[in-house]
């Protein structure tokens, strides 16, 4: 049975929607700085919730909720989610996937209302982050594929040392034009999947992250760094709640 975790409320994984996140558990990929570790590895966490209790929750959070983002983990491992989706948008809500994108044919087949997909690093360097023979171009056939389907979407990367540099995110910048926006966020090292590369690495200065952002913009690629607008966020959720 398909089991998720469930945060209630977030005004920033949904852009421009407050909307509840489901997290699926399991991943085909190791990024060292993966902040959601337990639902990587190990026995699952405390708090999973059944698909029935989350349909019921929905149900009752239509006054407030507008959206429902579905992340992971990596959500595409889930055989059933096409259903899931359809679910959740009888219900009147907006559907939006986070995705890492190794899974092209799963991805064509998607129906959801948002698509966010994550770029780890270079195509032929995803060794990096666990993955194998195959994964960099599996990742760049959904990077096209999702430019040129209608549904909207975004393109996301985590600028983590060791992984992702300049020279990335100008290789990208070639292969992302077209696309709706790239969003740039900071590692996270308190929490992640590979203690040893928490402790090793310096997360890169905020000088670096407007650098590759730079590239993209200069690609004539819309591309923002996440938290710009935090602080406005954090304010409407206290004004909401």
């Amino acid at each position: 049975m398909v089991r998720f975790a469930l945060e209630k409320t977030s005004l920033i994984d949904y852009p421009g929607l407050v909307a509840a996140i489901l997290f699926a558990r399991g991943c085909n990929l190791r990024c060292p700085y993966c902040h959601n570790p337990e639902l990587v590895e190990g026995p699952e966490p405390e708090g999973m919730e059944s698909w029935e209790t989350i349909l019921r929750f929905l149900e009752k959070r239509r006054s407030v909720l507008q959206g429902v983002c579905i992340s992971g983990g990596e959500p595409l491992l889930v055989s059933e989610l096409q259903c899931f989706i359809k679910d959740i948008q009888k219900l009147g809500y907006k559907v939006k996937v986070d995705t890492n994108g190794t899974k092209p044919e799963a991805l064509e087949e998607l129906q959801p209302d948002y698509i966010a997909m994550d770029v780890k690093t270079s195509p032929n360097k995803y060794t990096l982050v666990g993955g194998g023979k195959g994964t960099g171009i599996a990742v760049l056939e959904s990077a096209r594929l999702l430019i040129r389907r209608s549904i909207p979407h975004e393109f996301r990367i985590t600028v983590a040392p060791e992984i992702f540099d300049l020279s990335d995110a100008r290789e990208w910048a070639t292969y992302l034009k077209g696309t709706m926006q790239v969003v740039l966020s900071g590692v996270r090292l308190q929490h992640v999947l590979d203690p040893d590369y928490g402790r090793r690495v310096t997360p890169y200065p905020d000088s670096f992250l407007q650098e590759v952002k730079d590239q993209f913009q200069k690609a004539g690629i819309p591309c923002r760094i996440r938290g710009e607008t935090s602080r406005e966020s954090a304010q409407t959720l206290k004004d909401l709640f």
